[in-house]
C-alpha cells in the first residue's frame, strides 16, 4: 500500500488535470486515474482549508482542493498538540480489525479478561517467539491475545507454510505455541486468512514483529512484556 501511494503522489501530479472548485466527485475521479487500484474509502474536507482527508483502506492521505496535488504525512493541530491523523487511523485500523473478524483469528483469552489486543506475529521471528513463551504472563494480567499470522518473508516461504499450517490444524492455539517452539507440526493446507492478515499488516504499514495492535487501535512496535504493557493499557484507557 505504501508503494502504491509513493507511485500516486507522482502519478497524480502528471495525469490529474486542474480542476476548479473541486468537489468529493471531481477528486475521486482525479485519483481514480492516477490510483486505479485503490479503494477509497472516502474523502472529505480536512481541518485545514484547501486539502481534502483521503481515507484509501487504512491509510490516509491528503489532497488539494484542486485535484492536482497529494500530501503524505500527518497533519498535527500545534495548539491543542493533537495528531489528528492518528486519532483517525487508530479507528480505521479497528474498522479493519472488526472486518477480518475474531473467527479469523487465533485466540488466547485468560481468565479473566481485562484487556484486548490484535498481535501481527512471524512464527519465526525471535521476538514473536519470545513473547508467546510469555503467554501465561498475559493472561495472568488479564489480556487477551488476537493473533494474525504476518509471515515477513512472504507467500510461499516456509513461515507462510507454515502459518497455513498452525490455521489449518484442529488446534490452533496448540500448534501455534508447537511452531513456535519449532516442534513439528502437521504441514496441512485448506482455506485461510493468511493472505488477508499479510494485507492487513501492509495496511497498517507494519515495519516488523511482533505489531501489537490496542483496543483503542494504537499501535505498539516490537516485543513488550507483559507487565510493561498491562502499564502502557492502563494509561491508554485514561486518556479519552
Amino acid at each position: 500500500m505504501k508503494k502504491l501511494i509513493n507511485l500516486a503522489v507522482l502519478s497524480v501530479l502528471a495525469l490529474a488535470q486542474p480542476i476548479a472548485h473541486a468537489d468529493e466527485a471531481a477528486i475521486r475521479k482525479a485519483l481514480a486515474s492516477s490510483m486505479p487500484e485503490a479503494k477509497i474509502e472516502s474523502v472529505k474536507p480536512s481541518e485545514v482549508k484547501g486539502l481534502y482527508e483521503v481515507m484509501v483502506g487504512a491509510n490516509i492521505f491528503y489532497v488539494s482542493d484542486d485535484g492536482k496535488y497529494l500530501l503524505q504525512g500527518k497533519l498535527i493541530d500545534v495548539a491543542a498538540r493533537k495528531d489528528l491523523t492518528e486519532e483517525k487511523l487508530s479507528g480505521s485500523r479497528l474498522k479493519a480489525l472488526d472486518k477480518i473478524g475474531k473467527d479469523n483469528m487465533i485466540i488466547f483469552k485468560p481468565k479473566i479478561a481485562k484487556y484486548t489486543v490484535s498481535i501481527f506475529t512471524d512464527i519465526d521471528c525471535g521476538y514473536c517467539r519470545k513473547l508467546h513463551s510469555e503467554i501465561d504472563q498475559y493472561m495472568a494480567q488479564g489480556i487477551t491475545i488476537q493473533y494474525l499470522l504476518f509471515p515477513r518473508a512472504g507467500k510461499g516461504s516456509d513461515s507462510y507454510n507454515k502459518a497455513v499450517a498452525v490455521w489449518c490444524a484442529k488446534d490452533r492455539n496448540a500448534a501455534l505455541t508447537a511452531a513456535k517452539k519449532d516442534q513439528k507440526i502437521d504441514m496441512k493446507t485448506c482455506d485461510n486468512p493468511i493472505d488477508e492478515h499479510m494485507q492487513l499488516a501492509s495496511d497498517f504499514d507494519a515495519k516488523g514483529t511482533p505489531m501489537i495492535v490496542t483496543a483503542k487501535g494504537n499501535i505498539f512496535p516490537g516485543y513488550l512484556p507483559a507487565k510493561q504493557l498491562v502499564e502502557a493499557l492502563e494509561e491508554e484507557s485514561k486518556i479519552k
